[in-house]
């Protein structure tokens, strides 16, 4: 796994160092295309062999270079390895893309940061799978506390009903409106 994020860490300094030695040269071309109006194709800059640059920042200028600071020597990046082998320079002294970062703390510097952003993603769809079963629970209590009240209040209103029914019912045994059997007053009806 480390080597991996190492490898896709390695990847993204490359394209990043790849669009910025591309705008350097896009720049530089705008600029000589502006002051010499007579030459309408320029050609861009013919790059020197990585042997022969004797200065890190002119070795580092092109992106396939790599600069050695134990032999303060400039060699082609072994690309046949993403990370350069021990025989070419030792890592902590192999420097690529600037002067003062070395490959070994820019191999641990993208390592890290491809960890932290792997680690954010990962909290983030727990949080967001967690926050989803709290809600479908929190819903599924909320429905049920709905329900439940619901029936109370029909079990009261049924209770209310039945209250008066059985008030009415004795209201108009009173008076004489139900006709009861074992009622001793009855209406008395001609036949």
């Amino acid at each position: 796994m480390d080597k991996i994020h190492v490898l896709l860490s390695i990847f993204v300094v490359l394209m990043i160092r790849d669009s910025f030695s591309e705008a350097a040269t896009r720049t530089t071309t705008t600029q000589t295309k502006t002051t010499t109006a007579r030459s309408p194709t320029t050609r861009p800059p013919v790059r020197k062999p990585c042997n022969t640059l004797t200065s890190c920042d002119s070795c580092l200028t092109n992106v396939s270079c790599l600069w050695c600071q134990t032999n303060n020597t400039c060699t082609d990046y072994p690309v046949s390895y993403i990370i350069p082998p021990s025989s070419v320079c030792k890592l902590s002294q192999a420097r690529w893309g600037v002067c003062w970062v070395n490959f070994e703390a820019l191999i641990i510097a993208m390592a890290v940061v491809s960890g932290v952003l792997l680690v954010a993603v990962t909290v983030c769809c727990c949080c967001c799978c967690c926050c989803r079963r709290r809600r479908s629970t929190r819903v599924d209590r909320d429905e049920e506390q709905y329900a439940r009240r619901r029936e109370e209040i029909t079990q009261r209103a049924d209770d209310r009903r039945a209250e008066r029914r059985t008030k009415h019912d004795q209201i108009r045994k009173k008076y004489g409106l139900i006709p009861d059997s074992d009622h001793p007053y009855s209406k008395f009806e001609n036949e």
